[in-house]
């Protein structure tokens, strides 16, 4: 136990969080290799002490072998899948806690598919993220744990949200469209359409402090399993031999496409402008506003169905207008590179100081997957690791300063030691 190290006799008494700190940055100096020094690849590394022999032995993680066990309890003072990059991570984090796997397995006899769209109700206290293939959205309640269908169908939702007023608002693949549940139960259409032409599949959503709310419209939906194809013609269903009305209600398959991947803007008037062209990002998926608002992020990912073009797989920012309805000067963020490791990006949140946690997709570069962590400028300060690919994440728990990943098929949790932006 790191309180054996200390004696009692100390001339100074040491704060407990200095302590943990202390004992964080050993853990993570030990885990990352120094900045502009080349990590040793894993045959050149020494093999880690033998459980239950002398000296002290290297903790599981997702990397090693055999790998974690997320259900099992940790003792660590620092998570070893918590790493460091650079110092100030240390100040993001909380030393005494450890990543929990909340969920994996059945809900109501089917498991999760591919979870995404993490969304926290400060006044209900629980995360509802959506089961896209299952056509669902899932409730964990922050008292007890439980995790019950909050709403099926849910048309595919993605992504999710709470805007300023506490109401949910969601991304729908399947009905290719946003929309808000009030607080008296009724559903009202956000926007399904733009100049008269339909949505592609809204995929991430995200609201101002003006009441509007910004959505981005890849393609990602038009496919069997997680939306429906076009009908015959359109460019997921061109030879038109794909069943896409199978399974649905009737009517389907109602859609065809017919707009470029962009990104809008839903002014409370009920008006709905492009802000950002495919020009600017293909494949717009994630989508955030700095806390100040004047910055907003977008993430453009890989080649959806349909696509001729497909996104980068980058972070851009854009310079958001005084008057809030537009934006400028589009720049790179960051390309999400690691050790020459492409930590795909998806989903992403804010916290209070303006850093940017985003899920990472490392596909089968396993031990990068997870969540990566970057101050305002595009630095790298930190990344938390999982074993599954993190679709998403928010922040969430009774002070929001707690981190919580979509992760493939499973529900992840650490506890951080700053504050996510709100709401959302």
């Amino acid at each position: 136990m790191a309180g054996d190290y200390v004696q009692s006799h100390t001339r100074e008494p040491i704060a407990r969080r200095t302590l943990i700190k202390a004992f964080a940055a050993v853990a993570a100096a030990a885990a990352v290799s120094p900045v502009g020094v080349a990590a040793a690849a894993p045959q050149d590394q020494p093999a880690p002490p033998v459980p239950g022999g002398s000296g002290p032995a290297t903790p599981p993680t997702t990397t090693t072998s055999p790998p974690r066990d997320f259900t099992a309890p940790s003792v660590y003072f620092s998570d070893p899948d918590i790493l460091t990059v650079d110092p100030v991570f240390g100040d993001l984090t909380q030393g005494n806690t450890t990543i929990a796997r909340l969920w994996h397995g059945d809900v109501n006899g089917k498991p999760i598919l591919w979870a995404e769209g993490p969304a926290w109700s400060s006044e209900g206290r629980y995360l509802l993220w959506s089961d896209i293939p299952n056509n669902r959205q899932l409730r964990w309640l922050e008292d007890d744990g439980h995790v019950s269908v909050f709403r099926e169908p849910s048309n595919n939702s993605n992504g999710n949200t709470f805007d300023f007023q506490g109401r949910q608002v969601s991304c729908e693949h399947l009905m290719r469209r946003v929309v808000r549940y009030e607080l008296d139960g009724s559903v009202t259409v956000i926007a399904d359409s733009f100049q008269g032409k339909k949505l592609n599949s809204p995929n991430d959503v995200v609201p101002h402090t003006d009441g509007s709310l910004w959505f981005t419209d890849p393609p990602y939906g038009g496919q069997l399993y997680e939306g429906d194809v076009d009908q015959p013609g359109g460019s997921t269903n061109a030879a038109g031999k794909t069943n896409a009305g199978a399974g649905q209600p009737a009517g389907f398959p109602a859609f065809k496409r017919e707009l470029p991947t962009q990104c809008y803007r839903w002014d409370p008037n009920g008006t709905l402008s492009m802000v950002v062209s495919e020009d600017q990002v293909h494949d717009p998926n994630g989508i955030l506003f700095s806390p100040d608002f004047k910055t907003l992020y977008v993430i453009s990912t890989g080649k959806g169905p349909g696509d001729t073009v497909g996104g980068d797989g980058n972070i851009y920012q854009f310079d958001v207008s005084a008057d809030g309805k537009s934006v400028s000067n589009k720049r790179l963020f960051t390309d999400c590179m690691i050790d020459g490791i492409k930590c795909g990006p998806d989903g992403m949140r804010c916290d209070v100081f303006g850093n940017v946690w985003v899920s990472s997709n490392a596909g089968r570069n396993v031990g990068y997957s997870g969540v990566t962590c970057w101050d305002p400028s595009g630095k790298l300060l930190g990344r938390i690791r999982i074993p599954e690919i993190v679709g998403n994440i928010a922040f969430g728990g009774t002070k929001r300063n707690r981190i919580f990943m979509a992760g493939s098929t499973s529900l992840y949790a650490v506890f951080v030691g700053v504050q996510g932006v709100a709401p959302g």
